[in-house]
């Protein structure tokens, strides 16, 4: 199976002690996938994958794989420092039922290139899920190139990556150089890396607009539609930007919040939206005409 379209990074929805809120889970993700969602993401940056403890961890993967229940395809956040925990939490998310896994490279050592393909080598070789490689220099400190991953493309599970660079040119040249054996999918500029030949995007704004998000995939990439695929894009915008920076958890979990899915405040050490933040939500979620779900 060939996995594309609009894929949500989703946040994990918490109750005020930290622990899974597993109803408000069942609800979000059965909402998201009513909304036609492609695929859901769970335990990324978004997900808090740094902060959450094992026991929730866990919770979580077993909660989303139950109520997803095949109906979309389910990726789990399996990035480590340390090669080998990332080698547990992918066999892990493989034996909890996950249709595969994302993973960015390790985010403080700096790896080379050659470290990088030992790493996703390793996971590989443990592994018979689809791999999709993360490449996010900003948080990752490394930025690996086109060029790397035709490389990593001779890994034998490492079948997507998520670029979430502001080159959207290299979407076309990772599928070149890997010979297409990489589908790529874009992560900050979703809209923008489909123009260019994405197969899908990891999207953040797609926890508060999936219905919209996922028809910018079928307007650009089916009914090649790019006049209407560009009218959603420019209704949503607010949305993208309000979750683009330094406080999309945050600013994801209070709208999600106001529109009924009581999914919580973010966890440590990251802090709630400060008052004029929340504002600005409560101005985009009128502007936008957002309703309560439930």
């Amino acid at each position: 199976m060939s996995f594309k379209g609009t894929f949500s990074v989703t946040i994990t929805p918490t109750k005020h002690n930290g622990d899974v809120n597993v109803k408000s889970l069942q609800n979000y993700f059965n909402w998201q996938i009513k909304k036609k969602i492609g695929g859901l993401i769970i335990l990324g940056s978004t997900g808090e994958f740094l902060s959450i403890n094992k026991k929730n961890r866990l919770i979580m993967i077993k909660e989303s794989v139950v109520t997803t229940n095949k109906r979309v395809p389910l990726f789990v956040g399996t990035a480590a420092e340390n090669t080998n925990d990332a080698i547990k939490l992918s066999v892990e998310a493989q034996k909890l039922g996950a249709d595969g896994v994302m993973i960015i490279s390790p985010f403080y050592s700096t790896p080379t290139t050659e470290e990088l393909f030992n790493h996703f080598n390793l996971i590989s070789k443990e592994i018979d899920i689809p791999m999709m490689v993360y490449n996010n220099p900003a948080t990752s400190n490394i930025d690996i190139l086109p060029e790397t991953f035709a490389e990593l493309s001779k890994i034998r599970n490492v079948q997507y990556c998520k670029e979430s660079t502001m080159d959207v040119t290299r979407v076309k040249d990772i599928v070149r150089l890997s010979k297409n054996k990489i589908k790529v999918f874009g992560g900050i500029m979703g809209y923008e890396s489909y123009l260019n030949g994405a197969d899908g995007w990891v999207s953040v704004p797609s926890n508060l607009v999936p219905y919209e998000c996922s028809e910018i995939y079928k307007n650009i990439k089916i009914k090649k539609n790019f006049t209407k695929a560009k009218k959603i894009y420019d209704q949503i915008t607010p949305i993208i930007k309000l979750v683009g920076g330094h406080y999309y958890v945050a600013a994801t979990k209070y709208m999600l919040n106001l529109m009924g899915f009581d999914v919580g405040k973010p966890l440590l050490p990251r802090l709630d939206l400060n008052l004029k933040k929340k504002k600005e939500c409560q101005k985009i979620f009128k502007l936008l005409r957002f309703k309560k779900k439930n």
